[in-house]
């Protein structure tokens, strides 16, 4: 089943190459939609894939796709499934 989710992660995870690892992960698993910087130095991730993978790109955001950053928190909530995403994109 395609699910969605719109994820906040917070922690160390500007400028150390977060965005650019969690796109490596999602290309890897599927995953279709974009990561970006917030201004309060979290990062927003909005995601949509079949459930397994969902669950393993979660674990792996969760403990960190780069070695230099340090998640103290994710917090997840569903989203609407949207059918044009083609790809995950890093804005």
């Amino acid at each position: 089943m395609l699910v969605a989710k719109k994820i906040i992660v917070r922690g160390r995870v500007q400028g150390v190459g977060f965005r650019y690892s969690t796109k490596i992960i999602a290309d890897k698993l599927g995953i279709k939609g974009s990561v970006w910087n917030e201004t309060d130095g979290s990062v927003h991730i909005e995601a949509q894939a079949e459930s397994d993978a969902m669950s393993d790109f979660m674990a792996k955001i969760s403990v960190s796709p780069s070695p230099y950053a340090r998640v103290d928190s994710v917090n997840s909530k569903d989203i609407p499934v949207n059918e044009h995403l083609h790809r995950f994109r890093t804005l």
